[in-house]
């Protein structure tokens, strides 16, 4: 085991007294002990979720002063690493001059002028703070452009925080069902289900990730999706929040040639500093500007959108994907990674229960129990056992930070995880070896499976 400063207190089992005692707090003073619901300690192994203290590269310690590689990066935002020097410096030096003010600085125009310089699809672009806002101000820009209400959405995973797509998922309590009626669903690489939705006529936009960690467009599938939406008048909406800057500086837009009418940035955007965006085609933008005759559309208005800090961050991260190459560096990781990992599940007999998947740079992990199904219990197995050797992640998203080094700890902690996991699958499933309660769906009508009682 690789040993840094601030090393792992026990070579056998790990302590998370500390760590436990601050979630449990966390629980009394935070509605579910986390302010986003992906890092909840329920998509953790039960009294094993870390409570972090700090970072640096992509190793983070906790608060039992534990240390980890870890993988995820603050939900893919992090791709230069933790305590990226260049960015606070950038940061640090823009503060210094204040952070918010009344009118809008020259710091705007200049981080404009960078992204719309990486993202040759968008002619203009407005900052934000989160992903959520960005996406909806979208799906309002189209809804007023095409005068009509109908939104057709990707079968993905998420999209926004907001009504319009939380009303389609399980977690819907408190939404009026109207809020999502106007919301229909469409398949990946299936052009006949974009073309039954659309055919309705009243479809404002189609929003959708042009690319997933496990799909890829299958040939033509992008281009066709396109040409629909000019056959019908739709607009095209791609969600960049995973794929900016992490499958290319210009987004997945800019990998496949494809220029949709609007695309929804954040994430990876300011190196885990908290920035977003709303960027597309000149002719849709400007309805929510001062240079139209239509009527004006209310698109994004925040406090905090153009604070200095983040800003400068976001400039500094394009400074550093216009002279180097994090993404490649990103997915040399990631490819030496899910071959070392592949390698060792098959040396083992388990490589059909356990494989590492998707494009280098955003890796996920697959759990099968004993007869091939996806499983939550095994899953949580995995998580327990890497927690146990240092490594730390609900999937194997990797940095340009991580080193050799870290992949080949993570290698070591998966050949060890991987053999509790084949007594699993030998033994027909995870009694005795899961302590606690597997993990549960982040997005679920109820708090159960993994429901907490009060104290």
């Amino acid at each position: 085991m690789v040993h840094l400063s601030g090393s792992n207190p026990s070579a056998d089992r790990r302590s998370f007294t500390r760590s436990n005692e601050l979630q449990s707090r966390l629980h009394d003073l935070v509605p579910g002990g986390a302010h986003t619901y992906a890092r909840g300690a329920d998509q953790y192994p039960e009294f094993m979720a870390p409570i972090l203290v700090r970072g640096s590269g992509a190793r983070v310690w906790d608060a039992d002063g534990n240390w980890y590689v870890e993988y995820g990066m603050g939900l893919r935002s992090v791709t230069l690493g933790h305590g990226y020097r260049p960015v606070l410096d950038a940061v640090t030096a823009a503060i210094a001059d204040g952070v918010s003010f009344s009118r809008p600085t020259e710091l705007e125009v200049l981080a404009a002028q960078d992204f719309l310089s990486l993202v040759p699809g968008a002619d203009m672009v407005k900052f934000a703070k989160n992903g959520s806002d960005a996406t909806t101000a979208a799906v309002r820009l189209a809804r007023a452009a095409t005068g009509r209400t109908v939104i057709a959405m990707c079968d993905q995973p998420f999209f926004s925080v907001d009504d319009w797509f939380i009303g389609t998922t399980p977690m819907d309590s408190g939404i009026p069902p109207d809020a999502s009626a106007g919301t229909m669903k469409f398949r990946y690489n299936d052009l006949p289900s974009v073309a039954a939705v659309l055919d309705t006529g009243a479809v404002a936009a189609v929003v959708m990730e042009a690319a997933t960690a496990l799909a890829e467009p299958e040939p033509g599938f992008l281009q066709g999706v396109r040409d629909l939406c000019d056959r019908y008048g739709t607009l095209l909406i791609f969600d960049e929040m995973i794929t900016g800057f992490r499958w290319s500086a210009g987004g997945a837009q800019a990998v496949y040639g494809v220029r949709p009418d609007l695309s929804c940035w954040g994430k990876a955007m300011g190196n885990g500093f908290p920035i977003s965006a709303l960027a597309g085609k000149r002719e849709f933008m400007e309805l929510g500007g001062l240079r139209t005759e239509h009527e004006r559309v209310f698109l994004l208005s925040t406090t905090h959108g153009p604070e200095s800090g983040s800003l400068a961050a976001f400039r500094a991260v394009v400074h550093e994907y216009t002279t180097g190459d994090p993404v490649a560096r990103m997915e040399h990781a990631g490819q030496l990674l899910a071959d070392g990992v592949n390698a060792v599940a098959a040396e083992l007999g388990i490589g059909d229960y356990l494989q590492v998947l998707g494009r280098p740079s955003c890796l996920i992990f697959v759990t099968r129990d004993a007869d091939g199904r996806p499983s939550q219990g095994f899953r949580t197995l995995l998580l327990q056992e890497l927690l146990e050797h240092g490594v730390l992640g609900q999937s194997f998203v990797t940095s340009a930070a991580h080193t050799d080094a870290d992949i080949a700890h993570t290698v070591g902690a998966c050949r060890e995880a991987a053999s509790v996991y084949r007594k699993a699958i030998e033994q027909g499933g995870v009694d005795g070896l899961l302590e606690g309660r597997p993990v549960a769906p982040a997005l679920r009508r109820h708090s159960a499976p993994r429901r907490i009682d009060p104290t």
